[in-house]
């Protein structure tokens, strides 16, 4: 039965991947290029384990795409500043607590990404309207039926399966090709 178990999770997780949406994940890679180029700020946000695929891409961006290079990529990871969260957290609500770090640093043009399994976390929509309004491009990652974040995004990739872990892997994914197609190139130029 367990290797049932496991055997029937990576065959689940198969069928997604063969349904990846490339042109979404081309879109998203010239967007965090174009930011690169213009010295744009990229800011990343999620909850929970979308909370740590937001902290794991702004550490492989920042120091896995041009470790080497002296020009370097300006990616922030707005759930990783505890003391912040909280306050904005206890003093307003945790509908707030990434919008109103975006009220600090948010410039036209910089790229404002949004994680969310379920696409409906309320503190990610209300950064990710915000940065819209703002002028920022907004990049949305969810997944099941992509939610009101995938509406909302200008770029949405949609992990389309029923199932947080798996969609969980799919962004974990999508990180990881970013941070080699960046590095790859970066490292073309030099």
């Amino acid at each position: 039965m367990k290797q049932n178990f496991s055997l029937d999770y990576l065959n689940q997780l198969k069928v997604i991947l063969d349904a990846f949406p490339h042109e979404q994940f081309e879109e998203i890679a010239k967007a965090l290029m174009a930011a690169y180029d213009e010295e744009r700020q990229i800011f990343i946000m999620g909850n929970g384990g979308s909370g740590s695929t937001a902290s794991h891409f702004a550490c492989d961006v920042n120091k896995g795409c041009c470790l080497e290079l002296e020009k370097k990529f300006k990616v922030v990871c707005l759930n990783d500043n505890m003391p912040t969260i909280l306050a904005y957290a206890n003093d307003l609500s945790y509908s707030e607590i990434f919008v109103e770090q975006l009220k600090n640093f948010l410039r036209h043009r910089d790229v404002v990404i949004g994680i969310s399994g379920s696409g409906n976390s309320e503190n990610v929509l209300r950064a990710i309207s915000y940065a819209r309004e703002k002028g920022a491009k907004t990049i949305g990652l969810s997944g099941f039926s992509g939610g009101k974040l995938a509406k909302i995004a200008d770029i949405p990739f949609v992990a389309a399966i029923n199932d947080m872990q798996k969609v969980e892997d799919v962004h974990m994914i999508v990180v990881h090709i970013l941070m080699q197609y960046l590095y790859k190139a970066l490292n073309k130029r030099a």
